[in-house]
């Protein structure tokens, strides 16, 4: 029997798939509309509006599929319930760079990933790095640009 590998996520993380589902689901009868609608006007065989709207839904069956499965293996994991002085999944880690500048992240599961905010995956390289390193290591991480060079700065589960 297979195991089902668990998706660790923030609660953040997981309230923005639920949402996502939700209207991937409320736009089903839309679709289903369009279709009956670009039925209703004959020949399917070169029917454009046919064909987009079965593209479409295919698309959005197929997000909502991959959106339940994720969110039927979420392990909820709260950052503030966590301590210690190793960075752990969901801990918020100030670095600073080879510029002495500071950068901050929070490591968080894939599906929450979004470097402009500041989130980076636990899979990512610099997330792999990062994991189980303590206040005032060097982390080297080899990234498309290049190596980069970090120290941590600090910790936080917040």
């Amino acid at each position: 029997m297979a195991s089902v590998e668990k998706m660790p996520m923030l609660q953040e993380g997981f309230e923005k798939l639920q949402e996502q589902l939700k209207n991937l689901k409320a736009e089903r009868p839309e679709i289903i509309d369009a279709i009956e609608e670009a039925r209703a006007h004959g020949d399917l065989s070169e029917n454009a509006e046919y064909h987009a709207a079965k593209e479409r839904q295919g698309q959005v069956e197929a997000s909502i599929a991959d959106l339940e499965d994720k969110l039927s293996r979420a392990q909820i994991i709260d950052p503030a319930a966590l301590s210690g002085d190793k960075i752990v999944f969901g801990a918020t880690v100030t670095l600073l760079d080879e510029d002495d500048k500071p950068v901050r992240y929070q490591i968080v599961g894939q599906a929450e990933a979004d470097a402009k905010e500041g989130k980076i995956s636990y899979n990512s390289p610099l997330g792999r790095a990062l994991i189980g390193r303590k206040v005032d290591d060097e982390v080297e991480v080899t990234v498309p640009s290049g190596d980069k060079f970090y120290l941590v700065s600090n910790i936080e589960f917040i």
